[in-house]
């Protein structure tokens, strides 16, 4: 390997562990923060004028001084006095309120989401009362065709039943009927044969009576 490719290699690897222990810093509360191009004041600014609370990518540190990446891409040199491992109080403070902020529309979308919850609630407790009143008076109709029906059949049998009772009254008017026109006739024959007797005996007795008288006998003084 030649020294060229074992110093590019070495500076890969030097590369590769500084970004590898990069990390977030922020400039403190100060107005501007100028970057130079080399760890300290001697070196010539390259970016002017980093507001505080400015984000920045910190490479390395030594002797007072950092290095650091602006959110602009530039790598360059800053005083480690005026960069803080915490963000600003102020830019603190601005999170802490968008988070409130934040927090209190979660609070309110939560408000809203139970306050829907709750009605939805209410609406389906009223449909499952609805439902049950109508589930109790449909029991009540039930309850009450089930006793028309019963009075229904028990009448259906009691109409059969004086059907036929009818019918056997009727037959047996029927057969009294008939017992009534015999024993009619046999009295109009009973009174022929009773007015025929008498007949006979007023005939009889017209012939016997005269018979009986006693005869005159004949004066023989006369």
């Amino acid at each position: 390997m030649t020294p060229l490719r074992l110093a590019l290699s070495l500076l890969l690897i030097i590369s590769s562990i500084s970004v590898a222990q990069a990390r977030t810093v922020w400039v403190d509360d100060q107005l501007y923060l100028p970057v130079r191009s080399g760890a300290g004041t001697q070196f010539r600014i390259i970016e002017n004028a980093v507001p505080t609370g400015t984000p920045l990518e910190l490479i390395e540190s030594q002797e007072g001084y950092s290095k650091v990446r602006t959110p602009k891409g530039t790598v360059g040199w800053v005083s480690s006095q005026y960069i803080s491992k915490t963000p600003v109080a102020k830019d603190q403070l601005a999170r802490a309120t968008r988070e409130l902020e934040k927090a209190k529309q979660d609070v309110a979308n939560l408000r809203e989401q139970l306050t829907a919850v709750t009605t939805e609630r209410d609406t389906l407790q009223n449909a499952e009362n609805n439902l049950a009143n109508q589930t109790e008076n449909l029991q009540d109709e039930l309850t009450k065709i089930k006793s028309i029906a019963a009075d229904s059949i028990n009448l259906e049998r009691r109409s059969r039943e004086l059907r036929e009772e009818n019918q056997k009254l009727r037959n047996d008017l029927e057969i009294l009927t008939a017992e009534n026109e015999r024993l009619e006739a046999g009295r109009e024959s009973d009174f022929m044969l009773l007015g025929a007797g008498l007949v006979f005996g007023g005939v009889l007795l017209a012939l016997i009576i005269p018979m009986l008288k006693p005869t005159r006998k004949t004066d023989n003084w006369a």
